[in-house]
C-alpha cells in the first residue's frame, strides 16, 4: 500500500470512528460525514487518474454532487432540529416523540 492510499484510507477510517464514537452533536456527525466524503472523492479522483480511463471520469463529479446534496440536507435538518428542540444534541432526539 502506497503512502497516498494509506493516507486516504486512514482519513476515511478516522471519519468513520469519529462518527461511531463521538455522537454527541449533530454538527460533529455531519463534519465526520463530510470528512469521509472528501477522502472518498480524492481517492476516487486519484484512482481515475491512475487508470487513464475516460469512462470513470464522471464518477468523482457525481460523488461530489451527492456530497453537496448530503451536506445541504444535513444542514437543513440541523436548522430544523435546532429550531424545534432548541439544541443539536443527538441525545435529545427521540424518534418515538415525532
Amino acid at each position: 500500500m502506497t503512502p497516498v492510499h494509506y493516507a486516504f484510507s486512514s482519513a476515511f477510517v478516522l471519519g468513520l470512528t469519529g462518527l461511531a464514537f463521538h455522537r454527541t452533536h449533530l454538527l460533529s456527525a455531519l463534519l465526520c460525514l463530510e470528512g469521509m466524503m472528501l477522502s472518498l472523492f480524492i481517492a476516487l479522483s486519484l484512482w481515475t487518474l491512475q487508470l487513464n480511463s475516460t469512462n470513470f471520469s464522471t464518477a468523482p463529479m457525481l460523488l461530489l454532487a451527492f456530497s453537496a446534496w448530503e451536506a445541504s440536507a444535513g444542514l437543513a435538518l440541523l436548522v430544523a432540529t435546532s429550531r424545534t428542540h432548541g439544541t443539536d444534541r443527538l441525545q435529545s432526539l427521540n424518534l418515538l416523540q415525532c
